[in-house]
């Protein structure tokens, strides 16, 4: 009888183990770490005049001079009550998402970036300026669910089910609700998750 012997990785990813919790503590505060970037680039926003990062980083659907905020856009938000309202969630999602393993959390996060992204600047709203975490927010949900499916893992779809509850609210802004939120965004940044989970799943 063969077998192969047990790496770090698999071992990290069992929940209930003293590595799936160490690695859990260290994606909790890496991603304690990243919000307060996020607050000094708002901060930055607002001295240099209010949007101005927002125009040029943002996606503006359609034109080429816009496309580069796929890139920039989740780093950027649309005032002060914006960043607020991503900061907890993306620290939520984004630590069990970053849990699984920093190669797979980097390749994910670049793919639900590009997914949602790109798909902003085709099916956006033409005359709008797109920023915000929200797509990579739910980008880490659907990865998150994405994970459980594939990776038969109930502790994924676990955690995805409960962030849902608490944020059940928002769940609906995948649809074309309102139009000051970017439901494209959020549709797309799930779909990207899915994606990830899929192209970056454990073997």
């Amino acid at each position: 009888m063969s077998w192969a012997p047990e790496t770090r990785a698999d071992t990290a990813a069992k929940f209930g183990t003293e590595a799936f919790y160490a690695s859990l503590g260290r994606a909790f505060v890496t991603m304690c770490a990243i919000i307060p970037i996020l607050f000094l680039i708002e901060a930055l926003d607002v001295a240099i005049g209010s949007g101005t990062l927002d125009l040029a980083g943002g996606i503006l659907p359609h034109h080429l001079d816009g496309l580069d905020g796929v890139l920039f856009s989740p780093f950027l938000h649309a005032g002060w009550d914006h960043l607020y309202g991503n900061a907890v969630p993306l620290i939520l999602v984004g630590t069990f998402a970053l849990a699984g393993g920093g190669r797979r959390f980097i390749w994910s996060t670049l793919t639900i970036m590009l997914i949602s992204g790109i798909g902003v600047w085709f099916i956006g709203d033409p005359g709008t300026v797109v920023v915000g975490a929200s797509g990579v927010i739910f980008g880490y949900l659907g990865l998150l669910v994405g994970r459980g499916l594939v990776e038969r893992s109930w502790w994924n779809l676990a955690v995805a089910a409960f962030i849902g509850l608490l944020y059940w609210y928002q769940i609906y802004n995948i649809l074309p609700t309102d139009r000051a939120v970017s439901w494209q965004g959020h549709l797309l940044g799930l779909v990207g998750g899915f994606v990830a989970a899929f192209l970056f799943r454990r073997r």
